[in-house]
């Protein structure tokens, strides 16, 4: 469900990959935080259909604060080809002049990473490697907490 509705949304907007090689990494990011929370909202739905919004809200923090997107970003880096972690690497040293009180300065940065890489291939419509990208990182965080 969520890779169809992703390919539609990109049919949309056929962006050429000059310009999307052009973006500044953090609009990348700002497209790749919306995706992510797309993908983790309707994974925490599909594993809790019972679950009230509060639930789901709780359940999805988990997955998408900084400090967890730091770390699956560190648990997948090592599936990323060179250009991704250019990408990642771009995301990551772009200054965006704010970070959230609550989070370390270096894990907020490299989520930016993350969310930008992710922007990126949502962009350039490879939605196959975005999905696998996706689907990495959710398995391998529900295998770290256990999670079957």
């Amino acid at each position: 469900m969520f890779k169809n509705m992703m390919q539609n949304l990109k049919d949309i907007n056929d962006m050429p990959d000059e310009k999307i090689n052009m973006l500044n990494p953090l609009v990348l990011a700002y497209i790749g935080d919306s995706v992510y929370e797309l993908y983790i909202r309707t994974s925490m739905l599909a594993d809790n259909t019972e679950s009230n919004v509060h639930k789901l809200h709780i359940l999805s923090i988990k997955y998408v604060k900084a400090h967890a997107q730091f770390e699956t970003l560190h648990r997948i880096q090592d599936i990323l080809t060179e250009e991704e972690l250019n990408i990642v690497r771009r995301g990551r040293n772009s200054k965006s002049g704010f970070v959230p009180k609550n989070a370390d300065v270096c894990e907020y940065r490299n989520a930016t990473g993350f969310e930008a890489l992710l922007g990126y291939m949502y962009l350039k419509g490879d939605i196959k490697r975005l999905m696998d990208i996706l689907n990495c990182s959710m398995a391998e965080k529900k295998s770290d907490e256990g999670v079957h």
